[in-house]
């Protein structure tokens, strides 16, 4: 069994590089964090969250159908022969919208065109990417699959060390938990 000593050195060893990684972690969490509360599709989520949609499951196709058509024939003109990755429809809201994202003919992410889903008319078109650069940078995958390698390595050598301290904590407050009182007996 490690002693005290054994514990605390090993403690250190993980910790000082580890305190890297935690700050790094904790910065883009808080970014990460802080875009998705104060971001425009938060805002918009909260804003539609009272609304009830117009269209139900008893609505005849066309209802949420009949633009589909209008949509693709001016996504064509946008991007002509473009891959279409995925398509999002938004019904309820002050402006339901149908998403295209769009694809590059190699592979990868472009374009998203959105559109209004009463009139079909181009709403914005802007750059396309799965997840946002943040949520890849905060997870390793901007860097690539080393990257997410490395997160998974940072993030065991961070329960390492949170493991390494409980041990700490309680060896060394049990060797004197009995000669204190109070809430001192637990923080010392």
């Amino acid at each position: 069994m490690p002693t005290p000593a054994q514990w605390r050195q090993w403690h250190r060893w993980i910790g000082a590089p580890a305190a890297l990684f935690l700050a790094f972690a904790a910065l883009t969490g808080t970014i990460v964090a802080g875009v998705e509360f104060f971001g425009e599709d938060e805002a918009l989520r909260e804003a539609n969250r009272a609304l009830v949609s117009a269209v139900t499951t008893d609505s005849p196709p066309d209802a949420w159908t009949g633009l589909i058509g209008t949509v693709m024939r001016n996504a064509a003109k946008e991007a002509p022969g473009a891959p279409i990755d995925k398509i999002s429809i938004e019904l309820k809201g002050k402006e339901p919208v149908i998403t295209l994202y769009l694809g590059k003919p190699t592979g990868g992410e472009d374009r998203r065109l959105e559109f209004d889903a009463r009139t079909a008319r181009l709403l914005r078109a802007d750059d396309y990417f799965d997840k946002p650069v943040i949520n890849r940078i905060h997870s390793g995958e901007a860097f690539g699959d080393g990257g997410l390698v490395f997160a998974m390595a940072w993030g065991t050598a961070l329960f390492a060390l949170t493991v390494s301290g409980w041990v700490l904590y309680w060896r060394l407050a049990g060797a004197n938990r009995a000669a204190r009182s109070g809430w001192r007996r637990w923080f010392f």
